[in-house]
């Protein structure tokens, strides 16, 4: 489990998402059910890495999840709404290392850390991410000094 001495506040990530707590969400114990976690961290990836304002993906690939890990921090509970925070830790030369965290009431429920990597939708091998990417995934660097 993250110490909750590293935990960033929510005024680090550079990119938020809200989502709406479904009944269906939560489980017999009351909570959410952790699995719909998992959902809503890519919620909070979906909208940066498939914008295609910004050209992304870029034409003929996608992204591809290649490892995610979350650590449960605190009970949530529905209904409500939740933030998800999303900031880029590490540009690779093909990946993006993500740092996500989900809020409700001000309080972090929940950290993951994942890993993306550019896929050549034929081939379905990595790609180099283009300049153009790596500048996006620049502007998403986590803020770690407040």
């Amino acid at each position: 489990m993250a110490d909750r001495a590293e935990l960033l506040p929510f005024e680090a990530f550079p990119a938020q998402a809200v989502q709406t707590l479904r009944y269906a969400d939560h489980d017999q114990a009351g909570h959410v059910n952790n699995a719909v976690y998992s959902t809503m961290f890519e919620a909070g990836r979906v909208p940066i890495l498939y914008d295609t304002a910004l050209n992304m993906p870029p034409e003929g690939c996608h992204f591809s999840l290649v490892r995610i890990t979350i650590d449960y921090l605190t009970e949530m509970t529905w209904p409500g709404d939740v933030v998800i925070g999303t900031g880029a830790a590490r540009i690779g030369t093909s990946s993006v290392a993500f740092r996500q965290a989900i809020f409700k009431d001000g309080i972090c429920c929940s950290t993951a850390d994942s890993t993306v990597v550019l896929t050549n939708s034929t081939t379905r091998k990595s790609q180099p991410l283009p300049d153009q990417a790596r500048a996006m995934f620049a502007e998403l660097l986590l803020v770690t000094e407040t």
